[in-house]
């Protein structure tokens, strides 16, 4: 079962997603098998990944520094804003459902299955797990 090291910040635009890249290289070049994780993200440009899922883009970057193939598994949970407070909320790859920001902060709860289980995935195949936090 991997590690677990986790990055967090006091806001957004601080560099946690860099941080993590760097981390995850420096790991990678070390001879560790690594992959990145962010439960939740809110982007607006997503990645495909080769399955047709969805994640957020630094995840894609990050899954690359680790030299594997980005996976939904690495953001499990993504949400793309829309108009008047509303989100997109992508589940392990799929669209799930819009729904406002008061309407998520019910459902994400329902939610927190999934974001373990896609966490457990990547621990039960690499040594290290980087998490990106909020």
């Amino acid at each position: 079962m991997a590690k677990l090291i986790m990055v967090q910040g006091t806001s957004s635009n601080v560099g946690k997603s860099i941080l993590v890249t760097a981390l995850c290289r420096i790991f990678k070049q070390d001879g560790y098998k690594v992959a990145p994780y962010n439960s939740q993200n809110m982007a607006l440009n997503a990645f495909v990944t080769k399955e047709g899922g969805e994640i957020g883009r630094a995840q894609a970057v990050q899954a690359e520094a680790c030299g594997i193939e980005p996976s939904v598994d690495m953001n499990p949970i993504l949400m793309k804003p829309e108009a008047d407070s509303r989100s997109q909320i992508i589940v392990n790859g799929k669209v799930d459902r819009t729904i406002s920001a008061r309407e998520y902060y019910e459902y994400a709860p329902l939610l927190l299955d999934t974001a373990l289980a896609a966490l457990n995935r990547l621990r039960e195949k690499n040594d290290i797990v980087v998490i990106e936090g909020a």
